[in-house]
């Protein structure tokens, strides 16, 4: 039923691996080491290159690429 699925969307932030899917592991912020320079082009209309750097994350080593 309808509170069937809304407890089961609500649980899964209790399972351990979904949480840890995401590079920063469940955590709001994250401390990184900067790799490199990238220029994101902005989407359509809008023709700015947009700043932003290449980190690997400290807590697991993932390496971190901009998201445009």
């Amino acid at each position: 039923g309808l509170r069937t699925a809304r407890k089961l969307c609500n649980q899964k932030w209790h399972d351990k691996q979904y949480k840890k899917a995401n590079p920063f592991g469940g955590a709001s912020h994250a401390k990184g080491i900067m790799l490199e320079n990238v220029g994101v082009e902005a989407k359509q209309p809008n023709s700015a290159i947009r700043k932003c750097f290449r980190v690997q994350l400290i807590k697991n080593s993932k390496k971190e690429r901009p998201r445009s």
